[in-house]
């Protein structure tokens, strides 16, 4: 599943840019993250999917050298050297998402110049649903289906990572990337970030995810999540001198090991590696409690993986928990930020039948408290693909 209407919009904006059709047209979805929050860059597991909404990216030729690229929402067009690790001034500063990614190629022995590039996205700008990976990942997918090569996702997931890392300068971990590829129809993605494996988890057919944005815009780059990750390293590096085994990250400790230790440790450090700690061992227990069809404890884990949130990661904000409450008060199985934090979106976990009407009261609830949310029903999508 894609989105038709974006797909063909790009296209227009493509032909109409350059006079000339694309030759090559990739689709990749957004994602919200369920449970996992996180994890990713401690080595831990997720549970993530796909959505549908995405971005779409086109391709044709040029004639001439570099990349021409066109943001299709802005509009806005600028030109970039694709074998310079040069990044573009800040205010072309989208392009470097893209620009990373024809760069990390070339590792690969992909080198495309001389091109007209597109891409256009329905995922909001700033909402927390990885728009940034997104676009990652479908420029990859167009530039490789343009050069005629092939190359294992895993790979693709982690060049596009590498691009975000340094040319975006966010020391994300994999999670995004890895959702926008490995994306499901009606389903989880469960990713273990040690050994970058994947597998989907079928969800029970009665239930939904409402994603509830309050329009909070963050950009990570920009916010302390570089921040929260040396706190985790850290953690992880004193454990490792407490705990009679290898603590090579916070997923090396079970959660009894880190209550026994956590008063020995760095104070801020431990604040933070109670909240990964936590949710690497409700990801786990999450997966049991789904084969059981145990939807309410797992609706529980989300609630309880925001509270941590807000606690000791604190990288929630107070739009984000009035909507949590919201949530909880309108009868919602579980709901929790989604994302890095620090504005976004939330995601909560509903049964169908019950989506319209909870949808409503988080609403009324919100614009009581000033808030303006808006809120739409997520249907779990398959993963990136090539259009054309």
């Amino acid at each position: 599943m894609y989105d038709e209407k974006i797909v063909e919009q790009a296209i227009a904006i493509h032909t109409e840019t350059y006079g000339t059709a694309p030759t090559t047209v990739s689709y990749a979805p957004g994602r919200i993250e369920v449970l996992g929050n996180h994890t990713d860059y401690n080595e831990g597991t997720t549970f993530s999917t796909a959505i549908n909404m995405g971005h779409c990216f086109c391709i044709s030729a040029s004639g001439k050298p570099g990349v021409r690229l066109t943001a299709g929402d802005i509009p806005s067009t600028t030109e970039f050297d694709p074998s310079t690790d040069e990044r573009l001034e800040k205010k072309f500063q989208w392009a470097n998402y893209v620009k990373g990614v024809f760069f990390y190629l070339r590792e690969h022995g992909v080198e495309v110049d001389g091109v007209d590039c597109t891409f256009l996205g329905s995922i909001p700008m700033g909402a927390g649903l990885s728009s940034s990976a997104a676009l990652e990942v479908a420029t990859a997918f167009a530039v490789l289906k343009y050069a005629g090569k092939d190359l294992d996702k895993k790979d693709i997931g982690i060049l596009a990572q590498k691009s975000e890392n340094n040319f975006a300068g966010c020391n994300c971990g994999l999670l995004d990337q890895f959702s926008s590829i490995y994306g499901v129809h009606h389903g989880l993605i469960h990713s273990d970030f040690r050994t970058l494996e994947t597998y989907p988890v079928k969800l029970p057919d009665d239930v939904v995810f409402l994603m509830i944005n309050p329009h909070i815009k963050h950009t990570l780059a920009d916010s302390p999540y570089n921040a929260r990750r040396i706190s985790c390293e850290l953690a992880a590096a004193e454990l490792d001198t407490l705990i009679d085994h290898d603590v090579k990250a916070l997923r090396d400790v079970s959660w009894e090991e880190f209550e026994a230790n956590k008063d020995k440790i760095d104070p801020e450090a431990a604040k933070r590696a109670t909240h990964v700690v936590g949710e690497i061992t409700r990801v786990e227990k999450g997966v049991k409690l789904l084969a059981e069809g145990k939807l309410a404890a797992f609706g529980q884990f989300l609630f309880d993986s925001h509270e941590t949130s807000r606690t000791a990661f604190e990288n929630s904000c107070d739009e984000l928990d009035m909507v949590v409450e919201a949530a909880r008060d309108a009868g919602a199985l579980g709901a929790r930020l989604s994302g890095g934090g620090w504005g976004g979106s939330v995601v909560a976990l509903v049964h169908a039948k019950d989506a319209d009407a909870i949808c409503g009261k988080i609403i009324e609830t919100c614009k009581a408290k000033g808030l303006h949310p808006t809120a739409e029903t997520i249907i779990p999508s398959a993963g990136a693909t090539i259009i054309k």
